[in-house]
């Protein structure tokens, strides 16, 4: 559960109050044991609590680190100039280090292009070498991974490029079944400017009488 953040006011509640106290009292004792420890500073640290009662940490006397700080306090100039002097030594030594590495970087850089190798020794050789051997063998890594991945992404190209042949193969096939069905269901268009010849008879009028006259030369009947 995350902690909400704590508002910097003054708590209400007694209880919470006394809580809270303990913790960061306890909390505040500690790391100041850390900081005498890992720094080997002389703290000293005092906390009164709000019925009155004293608690202390101290890395040495506290009558010592108490005597030293009213000395120090009393030569607010001399403190100035020691922290000033202290801030000037801290940026001199940052500067320094910096112009060091990027020289050494700049030495580094131009020993592995195959430059000012003359003045360098067995050591220096056997680590320079050793290093190009190991950037190689990255390099090398990477261009094998690189391959790998370009092999998969031509044979995925390779498999859709099949599927997509064999669906239009298929395709045709059913176009090419399909063509003499069309050919005998489309109904055949008739030339424009010819007609079909069809003989008809068309008469006007009333019908004629038809009259059955018998040849006498011939033994046949003819109506008229």
């Amino acid at each position: 559960m995350v902690r909400g953040k704590t508002q910097m006011k003054r708590i209400e509640s007694n209880a919470s109050r006394q809580v809270t106290f303990s913790k960061r009292r306890n909390g505040l004792l500690k790391k100041a044991f850390e900081l005498s420890v890992l720094c080997d500073a002389e703290v000293a640290a005092v906390v009164f609590s709000p019925s009155g009662k004293l608690y202390e940490f101290s890395s040495s006397s506290m009558s010592n680190i108490i005597e030293r700080y009213q000395r120090k306090a009393k030569d607010p100039g001399s403190s100035a100039e020691t922290t000033e002097n202290d801030l000037q030594n801290l940026k001199g030594n940052s500067l320094d280090m910096m112009v060091k590495k990027i020289e050494l970087l700049d030495i580094s850089k131009r020993r592995l292009l195959g430059e000012v190798l003359d003045t360098c020794s067995i050591e220096e050789l056997q680590s320079t070498q050793n290093q190009l051997e190991r950037s190689l063998s990255r390099i090398r890594a990477r261009k094998l991974m690189q391959n790998q991945i370009l092999k998969g992404q031509t044979e995925q190209l390779k498999h859709k490029e099949k599927k997509l042949l064999d669906e239009n193969r298929k395709l045709r096939a059913k176009n090419d079944e399909l063509e003499p069905l069309k050919s005998v269901t489309e109904p055949q268009e008739v030339p424009r400017g010819r007609g079909l010849d069809v003989e008809t008879e068309l008469s006007i009028g009333c019908p004629r009488r038809q009259r059955l006259y018998i040849d006498p030369h011939e033994d046949c009947l003819s109506i008229h």
